[in-house]
Formats: C-alpha cells, sequence, structure tokens
C-alpha cells in the first residue's frame, strides 16, 4: 500500500463543497488537459456532495466496466449505481409534447413580449417551493433535432427524484456534442435553463480540453486543473478561477490522486484540529534504523534512519517552523519515548520555549527537562535546566559546556542521542568555513557513537555544498499550494504532502504521495 493511502483525509476542496452546497442549482464547467484529475474529480463529488438516490455520473468516454477497472473503490460503494455509461442508455426517446397553438397567430413581436413576461413571472415564482417536474423547454428544441436517448434518461431520473435536490456529473462535454452534432454552447444553455434554473439540480460538465472556449459566461463556476513539474516531479493543481457567491479563500490546490482517489491537499480535517492532545506512542526501532516517528516515512526510508546517520532537510523559504515542525517532532518524541536524549542548535525564527511547549503536550515535562538540551549562544546564564549558555566565555569554554550538555543527554547508560543542527545559526555565529571545520569532526565523533543527526538547512547559506556532502540522506521541505511537503534527493522519492493524521494522537502526522 502506498504510503498514507490507507487513511483519507482532505478530498474536495471547502469552496466547492460550499458553493454545491448552496441554495438553488449550480453549474461548473471543469476544464483541463489529459490526466489532470478530471474525472477522478468528478467521481469523487458523486461521495462528498452527492446522495445515494440523488447524484449521478454520466460517462461517454468509458463504460462503466472500464471505470471500475480504474477506480476499483466505486465496486465498493452504493455509488456503482449511480455511473451510467451511456452506451447502455439507449432507451426509446421520449415524444416531445406539441406546442400549443393558442398564440401562434399573434405577430412576432407580440410573442417576444409574452415569453419576456413568462421569464419574469417565473423570477417571481422562484420562491413557491422546489419543482415537482423537470423543464424539459430547451431539451425539446433540441429533440426535434436529433433524439438522445442518454438525455432524456438523465431528465427522467432527475425528476422521480423531484423535490429531493439532484447532482449530475457528465463526463464530458464533447462526449455528447460531438455525438449528437451540437454546439457545446447551446447544450450546455439546455442543462443550465432546464436543469439548474428549473429543476433543481446542480451539474458539473467535464471538458476533455484545457480551455472552455468561451462558454464560461455560461455557468455558475469554473474549475480548472493543470499538470506541472517540480524538480522533475509531476504534480498537479486545482485552480478555482469562478465560484458564484461563494468566497474563495484558497484560489489553487496542490492535488493527489493516490489511490485512484481525488485529494486536495493542504486541509486540515476539523477532527484533527480539535483533537485533544495525548501522550505520545513510541513506534518501535527495527534493527539498525531508528524509527522517525511516522510510520509512512518509516516505510519509505526502508525502516527509518540509520543508525549513526546524518541527515539533512533544505528548507524552502516559504516554509515555516510548525510546517517543518510536522516532520521533526514526531523523530524527537520517539527519541525520548525510547530514553535516549537530544542536542539541539536552533534555528533563527525557532525558540527553546516553543519546542519544549510543543513536546511537551505529548511527553512528560520532567523528561524534556532531563534529557534535552538545547545549545544558546547568545546566553549567559540560563534558570532552565534544558539550556547550555554558551555567550559567557571563549569557544573553548563552549566546547566544554557542548561536551558536558552531550553526556547529560545520553544519562548514565551513555545511549546514543539525537542531534539537531540548524546550520544558519552555526554559518551566522562561526562563518561558513569554521562551522564547516567544526561540524565535520562532531560529525566522525557522531557517527561512531551511533548518533542519529538531523541538519536544517535554510536558503542562501554559503556551507550548503560542503554540508550536504557529509550527510547520508538529503530532502527538500517546500510549500506547494499552501500544502507543506518534501522529497527526497538522496534518495530520490517522489513528493509527499506532509499533514495531520486524525487517526493518531500527540502530534500525529502522516505522508500522502503527490500522484
Amino acid at each position: 500500500m502506498a504510503a498514507g493511502a490507507g487513511n483519507r483525509i482532505g478530498g474536495v476542496p471547502p469552496e466547492v463543497i460550499e458553493f454545491l452546497s448552496g441554495r438553488g442549482g449550480r453549474s461548473v464547467i471543469v476544464k483541463g488537459g489529459a490526466g489532470t484529475g478530471k474525472t477522478t474529480f468528478g467521481l469523487e463529488l458523486l461521495e462528498k456532495v452527492g446522495k445515494p438516490a440523488q447524484s449521478f455520473y454520466l460517462s461517454t468516454r468509458v463504460g462503466d466496466e472500464a471505470l471500475y477497472r480504474q477506480f476499483p473503490w466505486l465496486k465498493a460503494t452504493e455509488i456503482r449505481a449511480r455511473v451510467l455509461d451511456a452506451g447502455k442508455l439507449f432507451l426509446e426517446t421520449i415524444k416531445a409534447p406539441g406546442m400549443g397553438s393558442g398564440s401562434s397567430d399573434l405577430p412576432d413581436s407580440e410573442q417576444k413580449k409574452i415569453q419576456a413576461a413568462r421569464e419574469v413571472m417565473r423570477s417571481f415564482t422562484e420562491d413557491r417551493g422546489p419543482p415537482t417536474r423537470v423543464s424539459r423547454t430547451h431539451l425539446t428544441a433540441l429533440l426535434q433535432r436529433t433524439p438522445m436517448p442518454e438525455i432524456e434518461n438523465i431528465y427522467n431520473r432527475i425528476e422521480r427524484t423531484l423535490p429531493e435536490r439532484s447532482l449530475l456529473v457528465i463526463d464530458s462535454l464533447e462526449g455528447v456534442t460531438h455525438k449528437y452534432g451540437l454546439e457545446m454552447e447551446e447544450f450546455v444553455m439546455t442543462l443550465q435553463k432546464d436543469l439548474v434554473e428549473n429543476s433543481n439540480t446542480s451539474v458539473v460538465m467535464i471538458l476533455e480540453k484545457p480551455e472552455a472556449g468561451g462558454i464560461e459566461y455560461l455557468v455558475d463556476g469554473l474549475l480548472s486543473f493543470v499538470r506541472e513539474e517540480l524538480d522533475e516531479r509531476r504534480v498537479r493543481h486545482m485552480r478555482l478561477e469562478k465560484l458564484r457567491a461563494t468566497a474563495i479563500g484558497r484560489p489553487r490546490y496542490a492535488i493527489t490522486l493516490a489511490g485512484g482517489r481525488f485529494e486536495a491537499l493542504g486541509i486540515t480535517p476539523p477532527e484533527a484540529a480539535a483533537q485533544a492532545p495525548q501522550m505520545w506512542q513510541p513506534l518501535p526501532d527495527p534493527e539498525r534504523y531508528y524509527s522517525t516517528g511516522i510510520g509512512d516515512f518509516d516505510q519509505l526510508l526502508g525502516g527509518g534512519y540509520h543508525r549513526g546517520s546524518f541527515n539533512a532537510f533544505e528548507i524552502d523559504v516559504n516554509v515555516g517552523v510548525d510546517d517543518y515542525y510536522q516532520l521533526f517532532i514526531p523523530t524527537f518524541l520517539n527519541f525520548l519515548a525510547h530514553g535516549r536524549g537530544m542536542l539541539a542548535i536552533l534555528a533563527a525564527g525557532e525558540s527553546h520555549d516553543k519546542l519544549r511547549a510543543t513536546i511537551t503536550r505529548s511527553t512528560p515535562p520532567h523528561l524534556f527537562d532531563q534529557r534535552v538540551r538545547i545549545a544558546d549562544y547568545s546566553a549567559t546564564d540560563a534558570e532552565e535546566p534544558y539550556i547550555v549558555p554558551l555567550g559567557r566565555g571563549g569557544r573553548d569554554e563552549a566546547t566544554r559546556s557542548i561536551s558536558v550538555a552531550e553526556k547529560v543527554a545520553r544519562g548514565p547508560e551513555q545511549r546514543p542521542i539525537l542531534e539537531y543542527t540548524a546550520f544558519d545559526t552555526l554559518e551566522s555565529l562561526m562563518g561558513d568555513q569554521a562551522a564547516i571545520r567544526m561540524y565535520f569532526h562532531g560529525v566522525q565523533r557522531a557517527r561512531h557513537a551511533g548518533h542519529l543527526g538531523i541538519g536544517l538547512l535554510k536558503p542562501g547559506l554559503l556551507m550548503s555544498s560542503e554540508v550536504l556532502n557529509m550527510m547520508d540522506t538529503y530532502f527538500r521541505i517546500v510549500n506547494i499550494d499552501n500544502a507543506t511537503c518534501f522529497y527526497g534527493i538522496r534518495p530520490r522519492t517522489r513528493i509527499y504532502a506532509i499533514s495531520a493524521d486524525a487517526d493518531r494522537g500527540g502530534v500525529p502526522t502522516r505522508l500522502t504521495p503527490i500522484m
């Protein structure tokens, strides 16, 4: 199973949910090139927005069995009954009712006035109650030119659900219009007038191409899907271009299609945000490895971090402390839970108070105070037992203080420790060359003792290339459409989104592959 595929969160962006859940029918065009995720998104809407008996998916591109092979999760849900293969809907066309002749003798100008009056009266009577019959005015005009049994079938099904609201997903617009020789604009207008405006139906229309060809003005919403590359890795994006009467908080989302499901990334589920802190339940350390504290990450690394290894994380400029702490805090907690200590040099923007507060949400404060030591090069004294003040003497005294702090972190058993180093702090204090020499000697000593090293690199550091040469692994943490993500350079991995996992307490983290 792919990392993170077992516990899905997120799904459809909340703006889209709100838009399609608003009063009355809504229409939206979904456009994008091949392979951008439009079909997967349309199917996800059936589960996230539609109700079992009131939502329909009309596929004109592939048969239903092909859909089930590509999306096996459809078979295990009631959604199967909502997937309609256009090739299996050849029913007899319902004959259009005859047009009344009561006003046929009137001049064209008078007939236009009557029609305009009817439209005005319809707007006045919209609030009388939900419709009980599907409007077929525009469909009837099209049926006079060509029979369309699939579309008539859909109209009939929607009518049987009234006055309840229905959701219709058509995949694709080109599939219908090309088959019957229709102009796309007239077909969209038919669905908009008959179903959306007059029959309490929300209609999602999927285009097979990245441009809508000027029909965007006919509908209430417009979503676009694009596929791009980041460092030779595939990333898909969803853009919310128009959602009438809906506030768009985030106009763009990174998405994944892992496991044949659509998921917009960077959405924190309410149950995760409201979860009370719990004591950390440690993950076991496999032989020759230290667990990262994240099951998905352990699986990605083949067991965890190698014992005695040093691991670099390069942080993008728009990634904050809380963002990358999602990846680091579980490792810190797991190390402490196994009776090991930690020695840290924090980055600019981090603080010892914040680190302690974050970790002690899930582990006893006394354990932190006993086994964690944080070097502070600006402090000359400290009341907190976990602070190592290094600002009161020269380099030799600072070296002795660090040595004492390491012994305390290792404890009476002299166990291996986790060394967390922010290189921006070292470089600013010592300069790049002195910092590189100091760190090189520290790496040799730590490897021999079996310590675990985690190094933090920020943009613009002069020592980055030298540091990376010492590291066993090299990862980048980036922000993609407000979703915190990371990927491996060494070893090479695909991109993973970092997010909360509501199934675990404490500082829950899961990784979702971007596919």
